[in-house]
């Protein structure tokens, strides 16, 4: 029968564990599939490899805007994972063939008329914390993911991504990830961040139309993503995307008072924490 074991020194790393993942979930920014060290950094035999990182990122104001940006980049990645009873659940020394599994989440900034002038007379949409997982498949140089996450405060909708990549070492340490998305959205999402009621409307001064989206899919676009590991520990991060609105986000009046093609690009450092908590 296992026995948990928890000296003084792996409680100050759980709970460091704890706060990092903590302000993580704080910061305005999407965990999806995650910034990844390349393959071929040293994965150190313990049963909890967790690299955690922050960086910044440059992306549109709001969900529409034609103006950008900089926010806090919080970075997570999983290389090993170990639940009594169950094993190494999730094992970066076997990830380059067969299923994978993340967290996803997402936090949206509160969005109010002052942000912009083409969001004149439209209510303020209070913050919004997105929590859910994701799933994927990976065999050598291909990956294909999805994830759906729920809307909690500003928005109790779904939201959820489809993408693959094409993974590839262009030099040694180095780490390549290209690849498509399709980003996709309930109703409810929809509707507050891309409908226009007709009061709303009538306080535009004539900027806005009033407007009722369905869900559905919202968005296509391409994602890059480059690490480089300084260190068997420190790995370095670079990423960027465009996305360009279809459907019924695309004939949001917000949207067409802004820009339909939406760009992002950041950076940021992770440090790879590993230890042992069980026997």
């Amino acid at each position: 029968m296992r026995h948990l074991r928890l000296p003084t020194r792996h409680i100050r790393k759980s709970l460091l564990l704890s706060s990092a993942l903590a302000l993580a979930l704080a910061a305005p920014a999407k965990a999806q599939d995650g910034l990844s060290p390349p393959d071929d950094m040293p994965l150190p035999d313990r049963q909890f490899v967790i690299d955690l990182g922050v960086g910044a990122i440059a992306k549109p104001r709001y969900e529409g805007a034609d103006s950008m940006l900089v926010y806090p980049l919080p970075i997570v990645s999983v290389g090993r994972f170990y639940l009594p009873g169950l094993g190494q659940v999730a094992d970066g020394a076997k990830n380059t063939r067969g299923f994978f599994f993340f967290p996803s989440f997402n936090f949206i900034g509160e969005r109010k008329a002052t942000d912009n002038v083409d969001l004149t007379g439209t209510n303020t949409v209070n913050w919004a914390l997105e929590l859910g997982a994701g799933a994927g498949f990976r065999y050598d140089w291909f990956r294909a993911f999805v994830e759906l996450r729920q809307g909690i405060n500003g928005h109790s909708g779904q939201v959820g991504q489809i993408g693959a990549d094409v993974v590839f070492n262009p030099l040694e340490r180095v780490q390549l990830s290209l690849g498509p998305r399709a980003d996709f959205a309930s109703g409810d999402y929809m509707d507050t961040y891309f409908g226009v009621t007709a009061a709303e409307a009538a306080g535009s001064g004539g900027r806005l139309t009033a407007y009722n989206p369905d869900g559905g899919f919202k968005s296509v676009g391409v994602l890059g993503r480059l690490s480089y590991s300084v260190t068997d520990r420190t790995a370095l991060h670079v990423q960027a995307g465009w996305d360009r609105y279809i459907g019924d986000a695309k004939n949001s009046p917000i949207v067409k008072n802004g820009d339909e093609n939406q760009f992002s690009i950041g950076a940021g450092v992770t440090y790879r924490f590993a230890f042992d908590l069980f026997d």
